[in-house]
């Protein structure tokens, strides 16, 4: 739901960005090939102590995946981001991030002194460089949102990465409710078990006005948990 599109870019695979967003914006992503993972945080830019809680996200919707009319909770109860528009309807917030080892046993060990471009970048490190332009550390990462990837439990709870879960094109649009710092990265999904090349897969990110948020609003009235993180969000914003 992009009243305006203002500003349009594509995130190589395997790369990392930022970005305040600011209240009543939105952003659309695009996985452009299909395949593709979009690991992302959220913090208060005016407070980096309040940051995304997946537990509380989870818990107070009562579910397991993310998709439209779910909010993206902080952990003070407030809420950064609305999932207004999704064509998939199953995103991840329980596996984390792909790391340096996990990337090195599976495409083997690249560098970007030694292979530029051609590197192969994880997900935690890829967080790490955007923490650091903020002051934060790891000690302020916290559980992160999958994008475009689906994960199910066998009947022993055995988690495992669904295959081709998302096709070239698959969209979604997030509605910040709150200004926002976003921290994002495109690499691969910490269960993407190909060991063929490394999947690096570009992604399409759009951003500009939302639409205003009206009482008849479908992520507002998804939960009634949802009506008092919005009430939260109004206190937080009374008399600015």
């Amino acid at each position: 739901m992009l009243k305006t599109l203002d500003y349009t870019t594509t995130i190589a695979g395997g790369g990392h960005w930022s970005i305040r967003m600011a209240r009543g914006t939105a952003m659309r992503l695009t996985d452009l090939n299909g395949t593709g993972n979009v690991g992302m945080l959220f913090y208060n830019p005016e407070n980096l102590l309040e940051r995304y809680n997946a537990p509380d996200t989870l818990k107070c919707q009562h579910t397991f995946k993310l998709n439209r009319g779910h909010c993206l909770y902080s952990d003070m109860g407030r809420i950064f981001a609305s999932v207004v528009e999704d064509s998939l309807g199953w995103h991840d917030t329980v596996c984390g991030n792909s790391t340096p080892s996990m990337t090195e046993q599976r495409w083997g060990k690249r560098d970007y002194q030694h292979d530029r471009n051609h590197w192969h970048q994880n997900g935690h490190d890829a967080f790490l460089v955007e923490l650091a332009k903020y002051g934060l550390t790891l000690a302020d990462m916290a559980a992160n949102v999958n994008w475009f990837s689906k994960v199910v439990a066998d009947d022993s709870g055995v988690l495992s990465l669904s295959p081709n879960h998302s096709v070239a094109g698959s969209q979604l649009t997030l509605r910040f409710e709150m200004d926002t710092l976003v921290m994002l990265h495109t690499c691969p999904h910490p269960l993407d078990m190909r060991n063929d090349d490394y999947p690096a897969q570009p992604i399409k990110i759009e951003l500009g006005l939302a639409e205003p948020v009206q009482e008849d609003d479908f992520c507002k009235n998804f939960r009634p948990e949802n009506q008092r993180g919005f009430q939260n969000n109004a206190l937080y914003y009374l008399g600015r």
